[in-house]
């Protein structure tokens, strides 16, 4: 039987406050949607089709150092493999401004027309540890593993089994904060509207918050914001403890693994 002593240790310790910082690691990456023309859906859509996207990713990654002029000129150094660039018509080169053709192109990040843009880890090739801390500050020192890369999944799963469902450890959210922290709907585009889509593939810490929490931290009262991209791709954007969402402090320490680009027409 505990003595006094040690009962009233065990209450100091339960009540707190305690401090946790929540990682999310994994695979994902940086993606910028934008609405382009009809005529460069169709160049690219038909080219990569045909060849891969080999050739747009070349352009995305070369636009802003050359002229449009340049580039069709096959003045640039843009190393296009399956295209001759002189055959590639002005109205496909939709990272240049048609209105100022002596201007360079826009970086792929920062497309014409961006419409959504998102840094987050996939929701199936996400990790979460959960590490207790002395503080809730970035150098707080560590102290002991709650959660230990544990697959984000796989702990929503978890939760939901451990209690007969009666817990729901994931949250689907229709309005989230965007690459600058601006709110952001992910509805979708509009039927018909053509799109470019890149993707920047990373793997690393997409995701770094602190928690303070009066008692010690309990699972079950944690939730995970789950929702699609623009092109309904699954993403961790953050978490929820007792109600309350927490705050993303940093993330971003990660190695690109390679670049990837789509066009496409919306279809409802």
């Amino acid at each position: 039987m505990a003595t006094s002593e040690e009962k009233t240790e065990l209450v100091e310790e339960l009540k707190g406050p305690h401090y946790y910082r929540i990682t999310v690691n994994g695979y994902g990456g940086e993606t910028v949607f934008a609405k382009i023309s009809k005529e460069a859906k169709d160049f690219w859509s038909v080219h990569s089709k045909e060849h891969s996207d080999t050739d747009l990713v070349q352009y995305c990654i070369g636009a802003e150092e050359h002229t449009a002029d340049d580039i069709v000129n096959g003045k640039s150094d843009i190393e296009f493999e399956d295209i001759d660039p002189t055959t590639i018509p002005k109205e496909a080169l939709f990272l240049h401004d048609p209105k100022d053709p002596e201007s360079t192109g826009a970086p792929w990040f920062e497309p014409i027309n961006e419409q959504f843009h998102n840094n987050q880890a996939e929701y199936d090739g996400a990790y979460m540890t959960i590490e207790k801390v002395s503080s809730a500050d970035y150098d707080g020192e560590y102290i002991e593993d709650v959660i230990e890369s544990e697959g984000v999944s796989e702990f929503v799963e978890r939760i939901g089994e451990d209690s007969d469902w009666e817990i729901e450890a994931q949250v689907g959210i229709s309005e989230t904060l965007d690459y600058d922290g601006n709110q952001k709907s992910y509805e979708s585009f509009d039927k018909g509207d053509c799109v470019f889509q890149f993707h920047s593939a990373e793997k690393g810490t997409f995701w770094e918050g602190y928690l303070e929490t009066p008692g010690l931290f309990d699972e079950t009262k944690l939730k995970v914001i789950v929702d699609e991209d623009a092109a309904g791709n699954d993403l961790v954007w953050g978490f929820v403890y007792d109600g309350e969402e927490v705050d993303n402090e940093g993330g971003g320490d990660t190695n690109g693994k390679g670049y990837y680009a789509w066009t496409w027409e919306q279809e409802f």
